[in-house]
């Protein structure tokens, strides 16, 4: 959880100063490595991005053990971070990246409490 934490904080000073496309994919690896987290606990390890958001959606979204919202959040983070970085072309609009730092707030809250709980 220490490496989603320092990544929510770097999206919101990337975001502070002006750069969008950076935010989005610091954003992003906060709700991973929360995901991520999230897993190790429950004794699994994956080795892809792909794997570990699906492994999310089946564990904790499609057993309503996390309210599903979080992880259609994760699916459009995960999409916007491939975009941030990959796309030389295209422009991250700031508004698009302060709703995901939103977003990626209240995920790692989320598991965070789950966490606390015991899972």
């Amino acid at each position: 959880m220490g490496r989603a934490e320092e990544s929510l904080q770097a999206a919101r000073m990337l975001l502070e100063k002006g750069w969008a496309e950076i935010s989005v994919s610091r954003s992003y690896y906060a709700m991973f490595y929360a995901a991520e987290a999230l897993l190790v606990a429950e004794g699994l390890r994956f080795k892809s991005h792909r794997a570990v958001v699906a492994a999310f959606g089946e564990r904790f979204a499609k057993t309503a053990r996390l309210d599903p919202a979080l992880h259609r959040d994760l699916v459009e983070a995960f999409r916007q971070r491939q975009v941030a970085d990959y796309e030389a072309t295209v422009r991250i609009p700031r508004d698009n990246a302060t709703a995901l730092l939103t977003h990626a707030q209240e995920f790692v809250s989320a598991v965070r409490g789950t966490l606390e709980k015991g899972g």
